[in-house]
């Protein structure tokens, strides 16, 4: 079977679909649809062909791009187009979870499979409210219950949804706890740096010789400005006694 005649056929089916579809999915579903018993498409094929349809619409041409999220793939739309679709939607699109639903949601994606009352010691306060309106938003489900501890209590973990909205494959596509801390860190100044901004010591005493330069003919000024100023006073007075003495003569 040619590429050619399997690639529309995968595209209609990713397309169509309301969940993501696996390679595995796709090689059934287009062999049932096509339904040639002689000539079958191989997964070889498939993987070539969903390569192409990849290549295909990362282009600049499309909106929408093949994406491999929830462990298939899908058709999203661009994240530049994002405020464009979110238009249809209005805030029901735009709607965020809150803070206490996120520090929550984060717990169970790290720590899962985990239970309730190990999430509220890790976050230190009551979180039925928050476990609840992510179970709601179906982003966490209750994979089981946990048979070693007392009362055997529900444990938590993220669901299908979750790694779709996120757009990642696993809960090993995480980013680690550490790259999340590195980044926050402030990065220590090297000596070397400090020694290129630090100036050199001819360079300073140059420095610090202009500036006495400076003040020294500043104050030269003040000093002609002060004299010039005295010698015009002593005129004044000068002429003043003068004309005194005139009147009086």
């Amino acid at each position: 079977m040619e590429l050619s005649e399997i690639i529309p056929h995968i595209e209609a089916l990713i397309f169509a679909s309301d969940k993501p579809l696996t390679n595995e999915d796709i090689l059934e579903l287009v062999n049932s649809a096509l339904a040639f018993i002689e000539d079958r498409a191989t997964q070889e094929q498939i993987d070539a062909a969903i390569e192409g349809i990849g290549e295909k619409y990362s282009t600049e041409f499309y909106a929408f791009e093949l994406r491999q999220i929830g462990g298939g793939w899908q058709f999203l739309t661009k994240k530049e187009y994002h405020k464009t679709v979110a238009q249809l939607n209005g805030d029901k699109f735009l709607k965020r979870l809150s803070i206490a639903a996120l520090e929550t949601l984060a717990i169970i994606a790290y720590k899962q499979p985990i239970t309730k009352s190990e999430i509220e010691s890790i976050r230190g306060v009551n979180c039925d409210y928050a476990v609840q309106k992510l179970l709601e938003k179906d982003l966490v489900i209750i994979s089981g219950r946990n048979e070693d501890a007392v009362g055997k209590p529900l444990i938590y973990a993220t669901s299908k949804s979750f790694m779709d909205y996120f757009g990642i494959n696993s809960a090993e596509d995480l980013p680690k706890i550490s790259e999340v801390l590195m980044e926050e860190l402030v990065q220590a100044t090297h000596v070397k740096d400090i020694e290129e901004d630090r100036p050199t010591e001819s360079a300073a005493e140059e420095t610090i010789e202009q500036v006495i330069m400076a003040n020294e003919t500043d104050i030269e000024e003040d000093v002609d400005h002060i004299l010039s100023d005295t010698e015009a006073g002593n005129m004044t007075t000068e002429e003043t006694e003068e004309d005194n003495k005139v009147e009086k003569d």
